[in-house]
């Protein structure tokens, strides 16, 4: 199941972030600020619990965030959609897993992990701004199944119908979030139109 934001807000960040002119700031702002809306409308079940408040008024009852969330960016360019993520969720734990793409194949190698295994039904959050292939969210999402994780979701800023076809057909039961399915993959294995390597234009390594 996946979700593509529709939104003129939204539309106008993806503009400006697909733009070969965007500088690096401007980037990491605009996938900050893009990863914020996809937060909130992803996130739209969180479990919550009644609690007390009192205002300046009055004593009343107001509702907290109940679950337990963990954040997973896939290194590297996913780091620049996690300061937005805690911006929303500052309580969530964070854990990570580094991938590197194979050019010649588009596989994913994995060279790094450090995921809290699962105490009970947390929520684990995979960041990343590409789902291209769906090599490395299907890889991360097989990690976290792994480490105890029942309750997943996916995140991205751009996607392809070759990726999300593949995340889904592997994984029909994790939620998939993006702001933009885009219309193919190329030869190389990129997003078209897409925006290019999202972790070039995060860090500025172009």
């Amino acid at each position: 199941m996946h979700s593509v934001l529709s939104h003129p807000l939204v539309d106008h960040r993806v503009a400006l972030l697909r733009d070969r002119a965007t500088p690096p700031k401007l980037f990491r702002e605009l996938a900050s600020e893009i990863t914020e809306f996809l937060a909130f409308e992803a996130l739209g079940d969180l479990r919550t619990a009644e609690i007390p408040v009192e205002t300046p008024l009055k004593k009343t009852t107001g509702r907290k965030i109940a679950d337990r969330i963990v954040l997973v960016p896939i290194l590297r360019a996913g780091m620049g959609m996690l300061d937005a993520m805690l911006r929303i969720l500052p309580y969530a734990k964070v854990g990570v897993l580094g991938m590197q793409r194979n050019e010649d194949t588009a596989e994913p190698i994995p060279y790094y992990a450090k995921v809290p295994p699962a105490q009970g039904d947390e929520l684990a959050i995979v960041i990343d701004p590409m789902l291209a292939t769906g090599g490395s969210a299907c890889d991360a999402v097989r990690q976290l199944r792994k480490l105890g994780y029942k309750r997943i979701k996916f995140l991205c800023l751009i996607s392809a119908p070759e990726g999300i076809g593949k995340f889904e057909a592997e994984f029909p039961d994790v939620p998939v979030w993006t702001a933009a399915k885009d219309s193919y993959l190329n030869s190389h294995h990129y997003i078209v139109p897409g925006l290019g390597d999202a972790g070039d234009r995060i860090f500025g390594t172009l």
